[in-house]
């Protein structure tokens, strides 16, 4: 991946997480503000790391499907077209400015990803928006759950940020 693929998924993680933890301080006014900097940008790495292996899914999902092996030197990868795209979506998360049309933004960059994969692994279009379709939705449920695990796990033992 190149630096430049680096930073916009970098940036799609930190707008997504901004875009999580803004309603969370706004329904809870007396979050921590020295913990929200650290929370951000742990946020930020997570979600872009979700985004950057959105495509690697997707072509282990291909590899399954497929009776014969995938090339290996022709790993499939974000390039600075496809995930540029993705920045928008991530701006578009925050729930005040539409949900629906950032999920819509969402379903058109995995779209955007099914070309270059049915052409990668010699699949048809719909076996391989089948594959984005479930690597996406794997992913974005593995999140969740971590996500609410953590969350239950900080309730129960009680942790807090400092008080201000």
């Amino acid at each position: 991946m190149s630096s430049l693929v680096i930073i916009l998924l970098l940036l799609a993680g930190l707008s997504e997480a901004a875009g999580r933890l803004l309603p969370l301080l706004a329904r809870r006014p007396r979050t921590s503000r020295p913990l929200l900097i650290p929370l951000v940008l742990i946020g930020a790495v997570v979600e872009g790391a979700v985004f950057a292996l959105w495509p690697l899914t997707a072509w282990t999902l291909a590899g399954l499907m497929r009776s014969a092996p995938l090339p290996g030197d022709a790993a499939f990868t974000w390039t600075p077209d496809l995930a540029a795209p993705l920045l928008l979506a991530a701006v578009l998360a925050f729930p005040l400015l539409g949900p629906l049309l950032h999920l819509l933004l969402l379903v058109a960059v995995g779209a955007g990803l099914v070309a270059p994969l049915a052409a990668a692994t010699g699949l048809g279009w719909w076996a391989a928006a089948g594959c984005v379709a479930v690597a996406g939705f794997g992913l974005g449920i593995a999140v969740e759950v971590v996500r609410r695990l953590v969350v239950t796990a900080s309730a129960i033992t009680g942790v807090r940020g400092p008080a201000t």
